[in-house]
């Protein structure tokens, strides 16, 4: 059966400073991305947005344009009838036939003025939808434009720092095997506490090296002497000697 080592506080502190700067340098590389990964996110879900409106208004335009068809048809019909009730008319044998096919001609022809009104009424309808159609084409182009922009500058930063992130999370994966489970977790809330990340720091110049409390000399003694991990009572960081702090180096 494997026996799990158990590691000295003195051990512990060092790859807790050594996990600190590792992820440190990790930070720094996020801090040189920036804002880059959200704002090439949020321009993809804009663009995708501007896609569908796109589809949209061209669904909406192909729609019209039946309709449109439908009402010629409907015009075409409906003049078929008057020149059929025309020829009628040329031989109708009393008035009420004739009041019977006038009557007939005259719902046919308000069928063809209501049709043009609906043809015209649609045409308009489509020259608004053009007009949006083309300004979400013109949205997507520029968009897209400032979207390959950010693309290149977070490739850019991708390219020239993907080894060395990898390299830092293999060594930060080491460093915290090197700590028991407990002093981890508290060492992850410490470091999500704030926003520069530092949750191990060391006691420069009498005070703690994250928020500039002073340590007393008895407190600092018994953090030379790295027996038990000490903590900043004003801020609750983890703190360590300068000496040990300094002899801890991430390539």
């Amino acid at each position: 059966m494997a026996t799990v080592k158990d590691y000295s506080v003195e051990e512990k502190l060092s790859s807790l400073v050594r996990l600190q700067k590792i992820e440190s340098k990790m930070d720094e590389i996020r801090i040189l991305k920036g804002e880059l990964p959200m704002e090439v996110a949020d321009l993809e879900d804009e663009i995708q947005g501007l896609h569908a409106r796109q589809l949209r208004i061209e669904e909406e335009i192909n729609g019209i344009t039946e309709f449109i068809e439908q009402k010629k048809n409907a015009i075409k019909d409906a003049q078929e009838l008057i020149k059929k009730y025309e020829k009628q008319s040329e031989n109708v044998k009393n008035n009420r036939e004739f009041e019977a096919i006038n009557k007939e001609m005259e719902m046919q022809q308000l069928e063809v003025k209501l049709c043009e009104k609906h043809i015209k009424d649609a045409n308009e309808e489509i020259a608004e939808k053009a007009v949006a159609l083309e300004k979400a084409k013109k949205a997507i182009a520029a968009k897209d434009g400032v979207l390959q922009s950010k693309k290149g500058e977070l490739e850019k930063i991708i390219s020239t720092t993907e080894k060395e992130e990898k390299d830092l999370g293999k060594k930060a994966a080491d460093a915290k095997e090197h700590v028991d489970s407990r002093l981890l977790a508290s060492y992850e809330k410490i470091r999500g506490n704030y926003r520069n990340g530092l949750a191990v720091v060391p006691v420069e110049r009498d005070a703690c090296g994250g928020c500039f409390n002073y340590i007393p000399p008895q407190k600092q003694s018994e953090i030379k002497q790295r027996k038990k991990v000490m903590v900043c009572e004003n801020c609750g960081r983890i703190l360590v000697d300068t000496d040990l702090s300094d002899s801890v180096e991430v390539k």
